[in-house]
């Protein structure tokens, strides 16, 4: 498949290397991507096959287009390449935005409900904003099992990001899909207690796990 990734900060890196090393074709989109210094900084990806390309070459490129920039730059970023370009596509939604006092950037709207309005062509669907990059690309880490989730309207966008992410590891049954773009609120308020967690625990590196009730439970009654 071919995939263009927005960002290259540690968790569009660790994308771009893990889904190349699934043989997938990987552009990376930079605002720079001339710039020497980033071409160093980079230069592990690129020998693997990985193609350093400016943000709309790299969306021009993609069938999967991930957003992996901060999500207080996101939709601006995206308006730079234009709502005809991004027709069509799915945008596979990593963003989280803060605020200087650490506050949420979208505290009422999702940052995927917001590309999703200002983009209604392309096909959001937010996942992997939940976990630490290392563990986005290595869920088989954590000494157990993990939960990833999935936002979005469009059911052929959620398969193929599916698929995407049983490449990097995931298996079927740790993928659970919320419903439509509204849930993505859930994924990124969850990187409040995800700092939390961190902090209790010393780490970045843990997983969260959804545990029904013995024998399926009986729904959503009280």
């Amino acid at each position: 498949m071919r995939i263009g990734i927005l960002g290259t900060g540690n968790v569009g890196r660790a994308l771009a290397s893990a889904w190349a090393g699934a043989g997938h074709e990987v552009v990376v989109g930079s605002r720079r991507p001339d710039d020497q210094e980033l071409r160093a900084e980079l230069a592990e990806l690129t020998t693997a096959g990985v193609r350093i390309d400016s943000s709309a070459g790299a969306a021009a490129h993609a069938e999967v287009l991930v957003n992996a920039t901060p999500g207080t730059d996101s939709v601006a970023l995206l308006t730079t390449i234009g709502a005809p370009a991004l027709a069509g596509k799915v945008i596979l939604d990593v963003g989280v935005g803060f605020l200087a006092d650490g506050t949420l950037s979208h505290p009422v709207v999702s940052l995927g409900e917001e590309i999703q309005q200002t983009f209604p062509e392309t096909r959001v669907v937010k996942t992997l904003c939940t976990i630490d990059r290392k563990v986005m690309v290595a869920p088989d880490s954590l000494e157990g099992p993990g939960t990833v989730f999935l936002s979005g309207e469009d059911t052929a966008a959620k398969k193929t990001v599916r698929e995407l992410l049983t490449d990097l590891g995931w298996s079927d049954d740790a993928v659970l899909d919320l419903g439509g773009i509204a849930t993505a609120r859930g994924q990124e308020h969850f990187a409040l207690l995800f700092i939390g967690i961190a902090q209790a625990a010393g780490t970045y590196e843990f997983g969260i796990r959804v545990v029904l009730p013995a024998g399926g439970g009986s729904g959503l009654g009280h």
